[in-house]
């Protein structure tokens, strides 16, 4: 792809001999300027095209549409806790979310924008004191970012796609096999229950039918 000059070649011819006769002698090597640029730009080419499939990545996989929320609405609509967490990366004391013991069948969504975030499948009890789940719904729903705001550690946070609310953090010490535990707080979040299942509700129609029709019968009888 390229060629070296022949001042180039006697420099690389001397400076093997400078090696073997100096093997424990660190040596400063002056590296040709063409090849320095050609490292230069390959290091460059290569940044170009991971930073370009990472985008894409992220694109693909945050199809979420992004809003704008209105600060001035949010503090009439939310608890000053839940504006707090949700907007100034507040946190909850621990052990005083109301979802903390919280384990109904249903989602929980973003209290902001009213995203699905969390399924009631997945949240278990970590004993941290904030409601823990080992997985998201989808993993466009959230986006992670890197949360160095106490001193001496460094977390990951984690917010809400489609409109930025501080939910919590995620760590590495979950239940297997992912390892991840979604630690929330109940102030960023709301549940919707979930509704019976048509199947279900018509099995227990049925079984109210026959029930009865059993006891009619056994009253019919009873008259004869």
């Amino acid at each position: 792809m390229f060629s070296l000059s022949r001042h180039a070649l006697r420099h690389t011819r001397n400076f093997a001999l400078s090696v073997s006769a100096n093997k424990c002698k660190p040596i400063a090597v002056a590296v040709p300027l063409n090849l320095r640029y050609l490292a230069a730009d390959s290091r460059h080419n290569n940044h170009k095209t991971d930073s370009s499939s990472n985008n894409n990545k992220n694109n693909m996989e945050n199809k979420v549409e992004k809003i704008t929320v209105n600060k001035e609405e949010l503090r009439k609509r939310l608890t000053p806790m839940q504006y707090q967490v949700t907007q100034e990366a507040g946190t909850e004391r621990p052990f005083t979310g109301c979802y903390n013991k919280h384990y109904e069948k249903g989602v929980y969504q973003c209290i902001v924008c009213h995203q699905d975030l969390f399924s009631s499948d997945t949240k278990y009890d970590s004993g941290c004191g904030w409601p823990a789940f080992n997985d998201v719904l989808d993993k466009g729903k959230v986006t992670l970012h890197r949360d160095a705001s106490i001193p001496g550690m460094v977390r990951t946070e984690v917010r809400c796609s489609r409109c930025s609310a501080h939910m919590g953090h995620v760590f590495d010490d979950g239940p297997p096999p992912k390892h991840r535990r979604f630690c929330i707080n109940s102030a960023s979040i709301d549940f919707v229950k979930k509704a019976p299942s048509t199947t279900a509700t018509a099995a227990a129609g049925g079984a109210a039918s026959a029930s009865a029709a059993t006891a009619a019968g056994t009253t019919t009888s009873s008259k004869k």
